[in-house]
């Protein structure tokens, strides 16, 4: 498993956080997903070998964040 560390733009309550970590829990090969609303934060862990980091990125940007 790897882990990445994502800054998310854009979020605000715990609706976006929810929104986010719903998006990428839903991708194969994710093991877990946490956001810091504090930080902006999104903590993923998941398995390189079945998903990327890009298609990471892009479950978060079609929920309407930023990933920068």
């Amino acid at each position: 498993m790897e882990k990445q560390i994502l800054i998310v733009e854009g979020m605000s309550c715990g609706h976006c956080k929810n929104a986010v970590e719903t998006a990428v829990k839903a991708l194969a090969g994710v093991a877990g997903a946490h956001v810091d609303l504090a930080t902006k934060q999104l903590t993923v862990e998941f398995d390189a070998a079945v998903v990327s980091i890009d298609q990471i990125k892009d479950a978060v940007e079609e929920q309407g964040y930023d990933v920068a």
